[in-house]
């Protein structure tokens, strides 16, 4: 008996250890789960502090005024018509009108007018032989300007035979004066540098913006010269750009905008 009396109390005394040792670790594991939270709102209200702190000290240095920004006048105003010929293409001047400043100039055009009782294409036209053989003028120069009833042209076509030029070799001043002034009542100023190309009788040949402009010898003769001007109106970029100037897209401006399409355009 007294040999199971001290096992019994030995057993006991170890459940009694077990159980405490238990106790322990169960109420440090609680404070271990706790104590991160602690820490962490610890830690935060540290970084708001210091964070205060240093908003503190920089409210008291202004910050730099930002500069006062004004939108752009591109995004406020249409395009200006009259600068769309640089981009979009299209006849500023009627055909009547270009054949009034070719006679204005000394040159014989006739009116402007239907090109036959059946036809609904207007035309106006120069031509003057300086001198033939017994088949065909060998030096002569043509000029025809078509369009349609409404004025509206459609193509300026020359072309100039055994043209007469000067020692250096250049075309000769009175039929450059003809594509001078067909240049520039079109009113496309990039179009002017072809006339030196004209003048020194060599081949140019420009596609800009929807137009094009050549002036190439013929394929028959190297003493013939053809001339063409005129607008492709079904190009891509001709297309882009009309819908772009289109004053269907654009707001309608506070003063109206009062525009001259032809306005100083050809002088």
């Amino acid at each position: 008996m007294p040999g199971n009396y001290g096992w019994l109390l030995w057993t006991a005394l170890l459940v009694l250890v077990l159980l405490l040792a238990g106790i322990v670790v169960y109420y440090r594991e609680i404070r271990h789960v706790e104590d991160p939270v602690a820490v962490r709102e610890h830690r935060t209200l540290n970084k708001v502090a210091r964070a205060s702190g240093i908003a503190g000290r920089r409210d008291t240095v202004a910050p730099p005024p930002f500069p006062p920004i004004s939108p752009s006048r591109h995004l406020t105003e249409p395009p200006k018509l009259e600068l769309t010929s640089q981009f979009l293409r299209m006849w500023l001047v009627s055909g009547s009108n270009i054949c009034g400043a070719l006679r204005d100039a000394g040159i014989e055009m006739s009116e402007w007018k239907a090109a036959s009782m059946r036809n609904r294409n207007y035309e106006c036209y120069f031509q003057r032989i300086y001198e033939r053989d017994e088949v065909r003028p060998i030096s002569s120069t043509f000029v025809r300007v078509r369009g349609n009833e409404n004025g509206d042209i459609l193509e300026i076509q020359a072309k100039v035979v055994g043209p007469k030029t000067d020692a250096q070799g250049r075309l000769s001043p009175a039929v450059l004066r003809i594509f001078e002034i067909i240049v520039k009542q079109a009113c496309w100023p990039d179009f002017e540098d072809a006339l030196t190309p004209i003048q020194n009788l060599r081949d140019v040949e420009y596609e800009r913006f929807g137009a094009y402009l050549s002036f190439t010898r013929d394929a028959g003769s190297e003493n013939n010269f053809n001339f063409a001007l005129g607008v492709k109106a079904t190009s891509g970029s001709q297309i882009r750009t009309r819908t772009y100037f289109s004053t269907d897209r654009w707001l309608v401006a506070r003063t109206p905008l009062v525009t001259s399409l032809t306005a100083n355009c050809a002088q």
